[in-house]
């Protein structure tokens, strides 16, 4: 550990290494979230066949005064994962239509993201301080403890259906112990769902999950030598009905070696091989109130689209 950081790789060398080492092969999916993949997401959300973040807008044009009626006057807003933030604008003004102004820390991963984030959310809601933070969710949520006064925590998107049902209480349980009480959390899910509407979402007519997956492979030969030939691994989006998820992979199309010259390592693929880069589980009621049960919070009022295919949910703590 301390002589890769002498020469410089990203903190993320070693997961790489145990993922492409593992059985079956894995990847982190936060390494989707360079610039690169940053732009591309946000082209996914455009897309037709991608529901998920037109439909949780809708619910927020619908219902965000609600929402802002459900909390106390002078709330600071918290957006884990915020992107640039496209969605938050629309709770943010119904938010200022009930005090002067807000402060909005927008949390990712991505610097470019959230530079774009502030600009965007200062020039529609110049009411709104912003106040940008980097950080990486695999390293805490300490950062909240510095946010000053009531706070709600956004994490939208669905973004907790990329953790397996034991890590996402876990992360909602370390979100929670940096809160007070007073504070709120609303959270995200996509529902459970037609596999005919699933699989095309992860998995467009135009290729364009297809590059943001890969992307992942564009990145690692980048950052760490290594020399993926994109040509031979295909895009995989499957449907488990069992977990409740959308599973993502990439699959070798030959008997292959790769290697990562930063880390010394070369890594055999078989025909037909995965590597799994993401899941994406979709959710019933009864699956989000024990989630946040078990995490610590008190789940108070959930609203839906229309179709019923997306949720929003204000849980409490204390």
């Amino acid at each position: 550990m301390i002589a890769r950081e002498l020469i410089g790789l990203p903190k993320y060398a070693e997961e790489v290494e145990a993922g492409l080492l593992s059985r079956p092969k894995s990847l982190p999916c936060k390494l989707f979230y360079d610039q690169a993949g940053s732009e591309l997401f946000e082209e996914i959300t455009q897309l037709p066949e991608y529901y998920p973040t037109r439909t949780e807008l809708s619910i927020l044009r619908s219902h965000a005064d609600q929402i802002a009626q459900a909390l106390e006057p002078g709330v600071a807003v918290v957006e884990l994962g915020s992107g640039t933030a496209t969605k938050t604008r629309t709770l943010l003004h119904a938010l200022l239509r009930r005090q002067l102004r807000i402060s909005f820390f927008p949390v990712d991963i991505s610097p470019a993201a959230l530079g774009e984030a502030r600009v965007r959310v200062q020039a529609e809601c110049p009411r709104a301080v912003v106040r940008p933070v980097v950080a990486d969710f695999s390293q805490g949520f300490a950062f909240l403890r510095d946010i000053p006064g009531r706070k709600l925590i956004l994490y939208l998107g669905s973004s907790i259906g990329n953790f397996d049902p034991h890590e996402a209480v876990s992360l909602l349980g370390d979100i929670q112990s940096e809160l007070q009480s007073g504070d709120s959390l609303l959270l995200g899910t996509d529902l459970a769902k037609n596999p005919a509407i699933l699989v095309p979402a992860y998995d467009d007519s135009q290729g364009v999950t297809e590059r943001f997956n890969k992307n992942i492979l564009v990145r690692i030969n980048r950052e760490l030598g290594a020399n993926f030939d994109l040509d031979f691994f295909r895009h995989l989006a499957l449907w488990n009905p069992e977990a409740s998820r959308m599973e993502i992979y990439l699959e070798s199309l030959r008997p292959q070696s790769v290697h990562l010259r930063a880390l010394n390592l070369v890594v055999k693929f078989a025909n037909g091989e995965r590597i799994h880069t993401e899941n994406s589980y979709k959710y019933t009621l009864s699956m989000v109130s024990a989630m946040l049960g078990k995490a610590g919070f008190t789940l108070d009022r959930t609203w839906f689209d229309d179709r019923k295919w997306f949720a929003l949910h204000l849980a409490r703590v204390g």
